[in-house]
């Protein structure tokens, strides 16, 4: 069976991975600092990838490796509560979002989905943890599954027991509030093999294997 993939959490120090009000100006809700590490050019794709090879480009590139699906809630998709809106919203990333798979967006509201020239198309819809994944799996066509975020997903998928790899970025700085991603995990290591590299950056890669899938 397809596993089910976090890649490139940014958590800080104290154990915050985004803010609470996410806004046209403050994408991650007001905690931006957890991104000053990070070149998204290394996954996208944008202008090619120049400079040196990393430790840190090394693990933040395998986020698009035999992916065949995302799902992302509405906080990562846009700043948009309530009803949606005909707006002309199409995420944040313009015409060429960089998954090129489809991305199961979760919401309590009905949204016509969204196609994409790359092969990128969001779908909105309402489902649990287990149905959205079921879904996703369908899509992917026997590839993996990414859980793109924002935290209160990824928190949502490990606690119904469905992440099968994660990898989380402690990013050195503190933020003192925020979303935490840690909330109602108690004792999750245990189900868990889990590796931790710092680089010279200062970043610290965890990679979480789960070990107890049947």
């Amino acid at each position: 069976m397809s596993r089910v993939r976090v890649h490139n959490l940014l958590v800080s120090s104290d154990g915050f991975a985004a803010g609470h009000h996410v806004t046209m100006e403050t994408p991650f809700g007001g905690a931006e600092a957890l991104v000053r590490f990070f070149d998204g050019r290394v996954i996208h794709g944008i202008g090619g990838f120049a400079g040196p090879v990393t430790a840190d480009h090394a693990f933040f590139s395998m986020w698009g490796q035999g992916i065949g699906a995302e799902i992302m809630g509405r906080r990562k998709y846009g700043p948009q509560y309530g009803e949606w809106t005909d707006d002309g919203w199409m995420g944040w990333w313009g015409d060429a979002p960089p998954f090129e798979t489809p991305v199961f967006v979760l919401t309590h509201h009905p949204h016509e989905t969204i196609e994409f020239a790359n092969g990128t198309t969001f779908r909105f819809i309402e489902a649990d943890p287990a149905e959205a994944l079921r879904q996703a799996r369908e899509a992917a066509n026997g590839q993996d599954v990414r859980i793109g975020g924002g935290p209160s997903t990824v928190n949502a998928f490990l606690r119904a027991g469905l992440v099968d790899f994660l990898h989380v970025v402690v990013v050195p700085i503190v933020l003192g509030s925020g979303v935490r991603i840690w909330d109602d995990l108690g004792g999750l290591e245990q189900r868990y093999a889990v590796e931790s590299v710092t680089t010279a950056s200062g970043l610290t890669h965890q990679l979480w294997n789960r070990v107890d899938r049947a």
